[in-house]
């Protein structure tokens, strides 16, 4: 059965929750619209998370990503909504999404929005890969 776009967000338990490990995620075909223009606006998605007891299964992500293809929204909202449902669903220590939208009328955005658990000292800085 072929993929549909959809808002939700499967998990899966943490194959090793005892320790903090960082996953990282390029998201490359991300698409919304622009509220004002009714235009296209593309970007690549970095997503680290360092998960507790979940973790988010990656079709489901695929599918929640693609749910955006035909909404109205600004880079700052989106970016802060993603966060927001992701880090409800899987819970993570840390979760870091670094949204680098294409360049639209002279004019290159990156937002950078950061969950981290109430409860979580990391034992490491957590870096960006390479």
């Amino acid at each position: 059965m072929p993929s549909l776009p959809n808002k939700i967000i499967e998990t899966f338990p943490n194959p090793n929750p005892e320790r903090d490990y960082t996953i990282y995620l390029q998201i490359p075909e991300f698409t919304c619209l622009c509220p004002k223009t009714g235009q296209p606006d593309f970007a690549t998605l970095f997503l680290d998370y360092v998960p507790d007891k979940f973790c988010l299964e990656l079709k489901a992500l695929k599918n929640y990503i693609w749910s955006y293809r035909n909404e109205g929204t600004f880079h700052e909202t989106v970016s802060n909504k993603i966060v927001n449902d992701l880090s409800q669903a899987c819970m993570p220590r840390f979760m870091r999404l670094r949204a680098k939208f294409n360049v639209r009328g002279g004019i290159s955005t990156t937002v950078v929005v950061e969950h981290t658990a109430s409860n979580w000292t990391p034992a490491s800085l957590i870096q960006l890969p390479s």
